[in-house]
């Protein structure tokens, strides 16, 4: 996550320095709080949140916990990951629903926080979750707030409740009231009221959203706040706490590139769980909160379980058994290739997707670096093709190459990696399907996912064995043969000739389109 860049920079680095040491000294541990303190101040993390934080950690990090480990460095990380669990909350705390609908969620916060943006995202993911939800426009100040928000309702697929036009006509407590008995007619279990906010805390805005709250009795209100404003989300949680009160927070726009601080405040400050996180600009970027996940994501540990999450709602069940089956029989062919790439591509960024796996920030510029429009470049190849040649790659002559080129607007060139890629992508699925645990082709081996590249190096040794490379191409054959020699490894995504940057399905190399780009199997 873009917010936490520069803070788990800082701590990976102060993590780095411990590995060296057999056994950690007072004085090691109290450099390692020491930099700690300053990576979490810098990250605009409340002061007071910081004390009791780094209290925390020295205290165990000089207890038996750490005297007694066989890898000290490793039992400090997990300290530091334990303590991070606990200020964003502990445990995940689960949106309540009434046992008797409607549900009525409320939504406050400062104008600019993206209150009615996040009133369409929660109503989606709802309506995902198996609920029939009602938004219902009760900012009826700030212009266009109600016509924003049937818009949102709209791309949400979820109906908007909106008498009053707004742009200052209409009473919000009345819209809010008549709301619920509307939900009840329509027989819609969850009401979304998105309410008014302003520039600043003022007594206007929370007489307002009070009169809400007291009308609607609420079984949640939400405070929406801003991941990018820093220390002023300590003072602004306050305040709403102390006007309106809320039940949990709302973290949006960690996309960012802001410091976190306020991801990593208010919960401790208010005492009031982080529920939800908006983690983009499209609906689809919203996900429920988990303290566990978040410290993991910080200390670059990644977020494995997410990530499978996004890899389930992404593909059809039925459909990725056949394909699994197709993996293991080598009837996987390019058709199903295009087939994962438009559902994978459907659940938003692929960067974001490969940022959850362990040990990530060593990949930081290569995932800044992948260009997701390659993507849709090899999807102009495959449609070029016709169903035969999709069916079977070996059909693939020189002419039909120049064809397909011609018909996507690509080069032969292109062509010629994105079969050879596609082949590899096949291989690579085929020994997952079997259990094995192969390289990520161009990537090498994850960084701290624990598999070395077991495939690369059987290849390797056979390779040897047999005395060379023994590949039909000549020049494929001369880098392998090279590589032998030189003790590099086989992955299948080495490249040849583009500058040693791994590609995205075989396009863009060389630098032709701004530098390589992480290739996608």
């Amino acid at each position: 996550m873009a917010t936490f860049g520069n803070l788990s920079d800082r701590l990976a680095e102060t993590f780095k320095n411990l590995r060296t040491k057999g056994k950690l000294s007072a004085s090691d541990v109290d450099g390692t709080v020491r930099e700690i303190r300053r990576a979490l101040l810098d990250a605009d993390v409340a002061f007071d949140v910081v004390k009791d934080f780094t209290a925390h950690v020295r205290e165990r990090a000089l207890g038996d916990e750490v005297n007694q480990a066989l890898n000290p460095a490793q039992q400090v990380v997990q300290i530091v990951n334990d303590e991070l669990i606990r200020i964003l909350g502990g445990q995940q705390r689960r949106l309540q629903f009434a046992k008797k609908p409607p549900t009525v969620i409320m939504l406050a916060g400062l104008q600019g926080a993206g209150k009615t943006t996040l009133a369409g995202k929660l109503a989606k993911w709802l309506v995902k979750e198996g609920h029939t939800p009602l938004l219902v426009a009760c900012d009826l100040q700030r212009p266009n707030a109600v016509t924003q928000l049937q818009l949102v309702g709209e791309r949400a697929g979820v109906p908007v409740y909106a008498p009053e036009p707004g742009n200052g006509v209409g009473d919000p407590v009345k819209v809010a009231k008549a709301a619920v008995k509307q939900a009840e007619r329509a027989q819609h279990d969850v009401v979304v009221i998105d309410t008014a906010g302003r520039l600043g805390v003022d007594a206007d805005l929370m007489r307002q959203a009070s009169k809400i709250r007291a009308a609607t009795e609420p079984d949640e209100v939400l405070f929406v706040i801003d991941a990018m404003i820093g220390q002023d989300a300590v003072t602004t949680a306050k305040a709403f706490q102390d006007g309106v009160g809320f039940t949990g927070v709302v973290l949006t726009k960690l996309d960012g590139d802001a410091r976190g601080g306020a991801a990593l405040s208010v919960a401790s400050v208010t005492g009031q769980p982080i529920i939800f996180a908006s983690t983009g600009e499209n609906l689809e970027d919203f996900e429920p909160f988990h303290p566990d996940r978040m410290a993991s994501r910080i200390l670059d540990l990644g977020d494995i379980l997410t990530l499978i999450e996004q890899a389930q709602g992404a593909f059809d069940e039925e459909e990725a058994l056949k394909v699994a089956e197709k993996f293991a029989t080598e009837q996987f062919t390019l058709d199903d290739f295009l087939g994962q790439m438009q559902q994978l591509r459907g659940r938003g960024s692929l960067t974001k997707m490969l940022g959850m796996l362990p040990g990530a920030g060593a990949m930081k510029q290569r995932l800044e670096q992948f260009d997701e429009r390659e993507i849709v470049r090899t999807e102009a190849i495959i449609q070029s093709m016709t169903p035969a040649e999709r069916r079977n790659t070996k059909l693939l002559n020189g002419s039909r190459r120049l064809r397909i080129a011609r018909g996507s607007g690509m080069s032969v060139t292109d062509v010629n990696q994105l079969v050879q890629r596609f082949e590899q992508a096949a291989k690579m699925m085929k020994t997952v399907a079997r259990g094995g645990m192969p390289q990520i082709p161009g990537m090498g081996p994850v960084p701290g996912a624990g598999f070395g590249g077991g495939a690369a190096s059987a290849r390797k040794a056979a390779a040897k064995k047999s005395g060379g490379s023994r590949s039909g191409n000549p020049a494929k054959r001369a880098a392998e043969n090279a590589a032998i020699a030189a003790g590099e490894s086989l992955s299948p995504g080495a490249p040849t000739g583009a500058g040693g940057s791994g590609v995205g399905f075989g396009l863009g190399g060389g630098g032709v389109r701004g530098g390589g780009s992480l290739p996608v199997p």
